[in-house]
């Protein structure tokens, strides 16, 4: 393992000595600096550290500042110094991207602690890096499968988030694989050794979910023989996944948020706080500030889950990876069957040309039956999808279009007399319009606001979606 680096920048020249050695005696190498100037030149001379231990007011700038401006100190952690006894612009420190705080005098024992979690944070973040540059290539990136432009977003986001403790809110259609995203996730953060504990909110009694979330004492309701832990603490260490937020009653969001802000829970029938240690990754398939309007979420709840969003993909929009989701899933079960079935050309194109309205969940059911009815050599017949229409081409019907209209008017004018004419079959209606099928969703979505914003200024309500 590799020794660390740190570079020191204060304008106390006693303190800056002491800090060199504190650093030293942990087995890090150090180099110091007095000033911003000062900071540059070496950093120039030398190279990025690992991390900078700077103060915030020094004789030419703010040390934060400069390291944010500054392109040669990007990839570094940052760890703030601050002599004032008010921690407020150390918050705001964090809040522009340190990862820590000391205060002066130092204290050895918080000062081994930060160092141990960049330490900690940098050997993650490496190792998620090499994993992100060997998978990209198998399409493969932890729990995931996909090697589309939209999923390599998303694992560059996971990569990001991943080795850091904050919270996480999977935004994505029914199937698409958010417990997957949160699975990859806890693998890849200081967590991992601990347990990921999945918690469906929607699927929990509204009577029993502060019980089942945050446990309850004996005889704190009719039935509750014993005393019991809920999710949180059973969690304490590790990640908790919250699937379905938003169908999470409103009075468990009350106390959710107390959760999240304070790290304790009160469980139902006690009094006494109990701390607990525990990273939230939330997950809805709705959109939440739909939800919030709807009050199905609490708007301070979304606020404090919102910390890093990720949005996921509908199978649709990941041109490409259905043959790769196919293949992966036909691989698994002839492992498990001890057998060698592959899927035929027709096969593939048919599973090509499928909506997937139900996402890779509906895929995966798909490759199921197929491996089971399925000869050596899958084809079309048996795979459990509806029979397609013959494509009908566009050419006897016929779109008028006014002279002196904008191309944008002429091309929604074809688009939807084409989808009319295909009885509002997406998939046939982008292949006789010679674009992608995902270049029709964003066209109709377009339509769709521009319909809704027109409703809305003649002050008639909107429907809800």
């Amino acid at each position: 393992m590799r020794t660390l680096s740190a570079m020191i920048v204060d304008d106390d020249a006693d303190f800056r000595l002491s800090l060199e050695m504190l650093v030293q005696r942990e087995g890090w190498k150090t180099r110091a600096a007095g000033s911003v100037a000062g900071a540059r030149e070496m950093l120039l001379a030398e190279g990025t550290p690992d991390i900078f231990l700077v103060d915030l007011a020094l004789p030419d700038g703010d040390g934060l500042a400069w390291i944010r401006e500054e392109p040669s100190a990007t990839g570094a952690e940052v760890i703030v110094i601050t002599g004032s006894t008010s921690v407020e612009s150390a918050v705001q420190a964090l809040q522009s991207g340190a990862l820590d705080y000391l205060t002066k005098p130092i204290d050895r024992a918080r000062l081994r602690t930060a160092l141990v979690n960049v330490a900690r944070t940098r050997a993650l973040k490496e190792e998620v890096g090499s994993l992100r540059s060997e998978l990209r290539e198998l399409g493969r990136f932890g729990s995931m499968v996909g090697r589309s432009a939209p999923m390599l977003q998303v694992y560059d986001l996971v990569a990001r988030v991943a080795p850091l403790d904050a919270t996480v809110l999977i935004i994505g259609e029914s199937g698409t694989g958010k417990e997957l995203v949160a699975e990859t996730i806890h693998r890849l953060s200081p967590r991992k050794n601990s347990m990921l504990l999945p918690v469906n909110c929607g699927a929990v009694s509204p009577t029993l979910i502060e019980s089942e979330l945050f446990g309850h004492e004996r005889g704190s309701f009719t039935g509750a023989d014993k005393q019991r832990k809920g999710y949180f603490e059973r969690a304490n260490g590790g990640t908790l996944f919250l699937d379905e937020v938003t169908e999470m009653p409103a009075e468990a969001q009350v106390k959710l948020l107390r959760v999240l802000e304070t790290g304790t829970i009160v469980r139902v029938g006690g009094t006494e706080p109990i701390h607990v240690d525990v990273r939230v990754v939330a997950a809805t398939n709705r959109n939440p500030e739909e939800a919030v309007k709807a009050t199905k979420l609490r708007e301070d709840l979304y606020y404090r889950l919102n910390v890093f969003p990720i949005a996921l993909p509908p199978l649709r929009e990941r041109e490409g990876d259905i043959d790769l989701l196919a293949e992966h899933f036909l691989g698994q079960l002839n492992r498990d069957a001890n057998v060698s079935k592959r899927w035929s050309r027709a096969a593939l194109e048919r599973l090509r040309r499928s909506s997937w309205t139900g996402n890779v969940r509906e895929l995966w059911n798909v490759v199921q039956r197929a491996h089971i009815l399925g000869k050596e050599e899958i084809g079309p017949e048996v795979l459990p999808l509806p029979p397609e229409a013959p494509i009908e081409r566009v050419g006897t019907s016929t779109v008028e279009v006014r002279v002196g209209s904008t191309i944008a008017d002429a091309e929604q004018q074809l688009i939807l007399a084409t989808l009319e004419m295909l009885g509002g079959d997406k998939k046939k209606s982008a292949e006789v319009l010679g674009i992608s099928l995902k270049t029709l969703y964003n066209r109709l979505s377009v339509y769709a606001a521009a319909r809704r914003g027109a409703v809305s200024e003649q002050g008639a309500r909107p429907v809800a979606q």
